[in-house]
């Protein structure tokens, strides 16, 4: 039971701003429990999905304070980012799997006001897709 909730917490955490590797726990957690792939698959997409809600959220509501001297964006930065995500839509939700840029353009759906309801279902895709490619290298190369 604990391993499932590692497995959940470290997803949900490595979509937040924070800086974590939750594959490298998905795939040290597989080692031990290669039985439950289904349900470790189920839990890394979903918790990171979460995460990916928690950003957008966050960008949502912080966007309310673009104009305070401590708001961590400058304004010439977040336009950029806007018409950058204006430019290539709501599909590029598909890749917020991605390293680096990912998670801000999880925020940056926040700030843009896209929906929940589609911006959770394009991210979940991505997510697990992600999670599905290490699960599969992790059963090739640690479980055979």
């Amino acid at each position: 039971m604990l391993d499932y909730l590692i497995v959940f917490s470290s997803s949900l955490l490595a979509a937040t701003i924070a800086p974590f590797y939750s594959e490298v726990v998905l795939a040290a957690v597989l080692t031990r429990q290669p039985d439950a792939l289904l349900l470790l698959w189920l839990l890394a997409s979903v918790g990171n999905t979460l995460g990916g809600v928690i950003n957008w959220w966050l960008g949502k509501y912080l966007l309310h304070y673009q104009h305070k001297r401590w708001f961590p964006i400058k304004e010439k930065q977040l336009h950029k980012a806007q018409a950058g995500f204006q430019r290539f839509g709501i599909w590029s939700l598909l890749l917020s799997w991605l390293p680096v840029v990912g998670d801000p353009l999880t925020l940056i759906a926040g700030m843009m006001k896209v929906r929940l309801l589609p911006f959770t279902l394009l991210v979940f895709i991505g997510k697990a897709v992600r999670y599905g490619i290490v699960i599969y290298f992790a059963e090739r190369f640690l479980l055979s």
